[in-house]
């Protein structure tokens, strides 16, 4: 069988708030389980790709700058096998997953989609929502300001203006769920799937697992749970996932965030083999197309 060549695009840093060093180790994993198994991996960065662009038909991408999007875009447009998919990044983006998983029917919380200069708090206190969280709609989050949690409508309204005032135009506000936090990764197509509770394990980002704390232990279905992700995957486009989600007193669960090649890092020796597995599948699958 003739050699697999791919191009590795790795995630610019600004992308990768606090965890730098962790989406950079799985990446690599990622590279050096497909190395193993025979393929030649060569390995940019997001400038280098906006750049020059690549070569190789076959694109292996953690991008997330909008530039790199497009560009990724692009090239599957031409008919290049790109995992994740520039569309499925883009579709990670939080209003469109909003409106993706909302309109697919998959367990998400009580949603407004909002301008950030418009007067939201009598939307508010008509959806029912008290405490919530106010999201960056336009684009993947990079700071910890991205995401804000608030007590009450007018609160939401003072971090609205806040956001306008720093050329975010569009924002999406989720009410608050109560219940068990749950961080979660997997590959659409394998059975490998990993959970875990990130409050209890010191696992953060921004430090907002204290909002709902310590986890309870309720139980629920973890059957369930891996079958609305995977099926997250599939409507948002993206092989590579991880998200959260919120385990309510009943069992009942919801995705609450989605996002594109997370970076595994409880479970990165484990996860790697599982992905380049994935990848493989998938290469065969477009090279047989061919």
């Amino acid at each position: 069988m003739a050699e697999i060549t791919i191009a590795g695009i790795m995630r610019a840093g600004a992308y990768s708030p606090n965890h730098i060093g962790n989406d950079t180790a799985i990446f690599n994993a990622t590279a050096d389980e497909l190395r193993k198994r025979g393929c030649l991996v060569n390995i940019y960065n997001e400038e280098q790709f906006n750049k020059n662009g690549v070569e190789e038909n076959i694109i292996l991408s953690m991008c997330r700058e909008r530039e790199s999007i497009e560009n990724l875009q692009k090239l599957e447009d031409q008919g290049r096998l790109v995992i994740n998919s520039g569309y499925g990044i883009e579709n990670c983006t939080r209003e469109r997953m909003t409106r993706i998983l909302l309109g697919n029917g998959i367990p998400y919380p009580d949603s407004l989609i909002v301008n950030t200069n418009e007067n939201v708090k009598e939307r508010i206190k008509e959806a029912g929502f008290q405490s919530c969280w106010i999201k960056r709609g336009d684009f993947h989050a990079m700071h910890k300001e991205d995401v804000s949690y608030v007590r009450h409508a007018e609160e939401a309204q003072e971090v609205l203006q806040e956001y306008f005032y720093r050329g975010i135009n569009r924002a999406v506000i989720n009410v608050h769920l109560v219940g068990d936090l749950i961080k979660f990764y997997g590959i659409k197509g394998s059975p490998y799937f990993f959970w875990f509770y990130p409050f209890d394990e010191g696992h953060s980002k921004y430090g907002l697992e204290q909002i709902n704390g310590i986890s309870k232990g309720f139980k629920f279905d973890e059957d369930y749970l891996k079958d609305i992700c995977n099926r997250a995957a599939e409507e948002l486009n993206v092989v590579v996932y991880g998200g959260d989600c919120i385990v309510a007193e009943d069992g009942s669960i919801r995705i609450i965030d989605f996002n594109d090649w997370p970076s595994f890092a409880p479970c990165r020796n484990e996860a790697a083999p599982h992905i380049a597995k994935a990848i493989l599948g998938i290469i065969k699958e477009y090279k047989n197309k061919g």
